[in-house]
């Protein structure tokens, strides 16, 4: 809605053409033609009312089918159809021919697509990338810290936290680190394939030195180490294209999230060691990944067990060693 009417704002009261919106708006040409469609004909006007909050902008603009009609013709369940489209070969087109198989009478395939992306677009923005499973995990390093004590000295230590996330099931693998350096950027990739129990065929990483040593768009300089241990699992690395943010949205979702859900859980606790911090973290992340999440209706467990798992490909014999040149 957000967006509607910033489309509407520059098309009425600025008078920019529907191309130069759907430039600034990143629209196609054809959905900015159908929002204006839209508005005109549920009769409103620019300015629009101050009243007029989002929900109520959303049911003018899509208006519902009649209760009479909704009576006879089952509505899909939006959070099963994008469960189901991240598996592997699965189209909006299949999973609209099974409904009808299953509702002769049910709505048609435009209505199907139309009301799933408004679905979608009610939902946070990281839903509406479709992430086969299996195929990318996001990493990288939330901005805050957290201390660790040294009990012999007193000296105060902030620990980083390493963030992964997987593209189609939300799960989630935290751990706590001394540094972003090299070496503690390759380890915890090391303990997250083995927490994972597999490798996903790409790994998406931002732009930060240990993992890109040239930033480009189109042919970015991976550091040496870094694609070793990559070629070691079988995986690439495909780092997020810079000011590309919808690239790392992902990751920034479970960033914040792990910031909200671990570090403030552990804010007033003090930890003397490493281990006995990313034990701490280790249960909470748990906790994290079996809590139902809204608009999904599952868990990241229970979506990680059907969609991700059984798409990664097997650890290698032997873990990646991490070594420095003598």
């Amino acid at each position: 809605m957000r967006r509607i009417r910033d489309l509407l704002r520059l098309k009425i009261a600025q008078g920019v053409s529907d191309r130069a919106i759907a430039g600034s708006l990143g629209l196609s040409k054809g959905t900015v033609g159908n929002y204006l469609m839209r508005f005109n004909q549920a009769g409103l006007s620019w300015p629009l009312p101050c009243e007029l909050d989002d929900d109520s902008l959303e049911l003018l603009l899509f208006p519902r089918p009649p209760m009479s009609s909704l009576s006879t013709r089952p509505v899909p369940d939006w959070a099963v159809m994008d469960r189901e489209l991240r598996r592997h070969g699965v189209t909006r087109a299949l999973l609209w021919e099974e409904y009808r198989t299953q509702s002769p009478d049910g709505f048609g395939y435009a209505w199907f697509c139309e009301h799933f992306d408004a679905w979608k677009g009610r939902v946070r923005p990281t839903m509406r990338q479709t992430h086969v499973g299996g195929e990318k995990i996001f990493v990288d390093f939330a901005g805050d810290t957290i201390d660790v004590i040294d009990p012999a000295t007193g000296e105060v230590w902030a620990m980083k936290l390493f963030v992964a996330a997987m593209g189609a099931s939300n799960y989630t693998y935290a751990e706590a680190v001394a540094s972003e350096g090299l070496k503690d950027w390759i380890l915890a990739h090391i303990r997250m394939f083995a927490f994972l129990g597999g490798v996903p065929k790409a790994v998406v990483p931002d732009n930060l030195k240990s993992a890109v040593i040239k930033a480009d768009r189109f042919d970015p300089g991976l550091n040496r180490t870094y694609a070793e241990m990559a070629a070691h699992y079988g995986t690439a690395i495909l780092p997020a294209r810079p000011r590309k943010p919808r690239d790392k949205a992902k990751v920034e979702v479970a960033v914040q999230v792990a910031q909200r859900w671990i570090l403030a859980r552990l804010r007033n606790h003090r930890f003397f060691s490493l281990p006995a911090l990313n034990v701490a973290i280790r249960r909470l992340l748990d906790e994290l990944n079996m809590r139902v999440m809204r608009g999904y209706g599952a868990s990241r467990a229970d979506l990680f067990a059907t969609l991700d798992r059984p798409n990664l490909q097997p650890l290698p014999f032997d873990p990646y060693v991490f070594a420095r040149p003598i």
